[in-house]
């Protein structure tokens, strides 16, 4: 069902084991090479939304720059280069800035494809009681208005830029400030929404206020929101990561085809030995839709979630995943 996956590259950011590439929709893999230390954790990816041999990696020690389809990275000088860079996010209308979300948490951004880096103003808190050391776990970029950026904290709530990240406010928390991911979904009216440890949460007015999805509607067990990610044709379609707690042992994957306000479980070839962590979607191929859990499953769909197949081939635990054409 996934033979076009032959035609595509898709990377695997492992944490302790570096980075691979499957140029054969998961037949095989190897690691890239490069700068970037076979050891190395691999936090997230992102692919250059118009030139796809473009791909950003961040690691536990800053962050890299693949021009060769992901074959070998080359560690860009930046301030991260000591830091753990969580979250990557491309303007998707001019690919040469780029975003990028660190632990302890602080927002960077470069404006010339990653040459040169500067910290942006924001007041984000470095510690919590929760999981000592905060992460930017969220960012994106309004695919509308790409002045507008967004970004969510583990565990420090939402902040919004209106400037291009000129400057960062913070704005009204959902009932939880325990960000897991953010995506935003054009469909009328636009809305950011936001994964909570126990509920999704959207807003349609900028963050002023929020509205749960009524997630645990559709849970006869415990649960964990994680991955969300927006079907690239049509933002009215929505995935859905989850786990049966905080350490799972399984997980799940959900859809909705109205903006989140029913849910239906997908059924998947077996059950996620944890979490469903993260999803990557590309324009190239709406259809084609990665998602892994956080224990190194790989599980793919070609026909937008109705059938789903898993990787042979397993990893370590794994934060980031994205795909890009040949």
């Amino acid at each position: 069902r996934l033979a076009m996956l032959k035609e595509v590259n898709i990377y695997v950011g492992a944490l302790g084991y570096g980075l691979f590439r499957s140029p054969d929709g998961g037949t095989t893999w190897k690691r890239s090479g490069g700068d970037l230390a076979r050891e190395s954790r691999v936090w997230s990816l992102a692919v250059h939304p118009k030139e796809p041999h473009i791909i950003y990696a961040g690691a536990e020690d800053g962050i890299y720059r693949s021009d060769d389809q992901g074959a070998t990275f080359d560690r860009l000088s930046s301030p991260m280069n000591s830091m753990d860079v969580w979250k990557v996010a491309i303007d998707p209308e001019t690919p040469e800035i780029i975003f990028a979300g660190t632990r302890p948490a602080a927002f960077y951004r470069s404006k010339d494809g990653g040459e040169q880096w500067e910290l942006l103003p924001a007041v984000l808190a470095e510690e919590c009681p929760t999981i000592d050391v905060t992460r930017v776990t969220g960012m994106v970029v309004d695919p509308t208005d790409h002045r507008v950026v967004w970004a969510g904290i583990e565990v420090d709530g939402l902040r919004r830029s209106l400037d291009g990240g000129d400057s960062w406010t913070r704005v009204t928390d959902p009932t939880s400030i325990d960000i897991h991911d953010l995506v935003i979904s054009t469909a009328g009216p636009k809305s950011v929404i936001a994964t909570t440890p126990r509920e999704a949460f959207a807003s349609t007015d900028g963050g002023e206020s929020w509205q749960g999805l009524g997630l645990p509607d559709y849970f006869s067990t415990s649960y964990y929101c994680h991955g969300l990610a927006v079907k690239a044709d049509d933002p009215s379609v929505l995935y859905l990561g989850i786990g049966n707690t905080a350490a799972a042992v399984s997980g799940g994957v959900y859809r909705s085809l109205d903006r989140g306000r029913t849910w239906r479980q997908m059924t998947l070839p077996v059950e996620p030995n944890s979490t469903v962590y993260s999803f990557t979607t590309n324009q190239e191929d709406p259809d084609l839709i990665l998602a892994c859990t956080h224990m190194g499953q790989i599980f793919g769909t070609s026909d937008g979630g109705d059938t789903w197949v898993k990787m042979r081939r397993e990893f370590t635990q794994v934060y980031a995943i994205a795909w890009a054409p040949h």
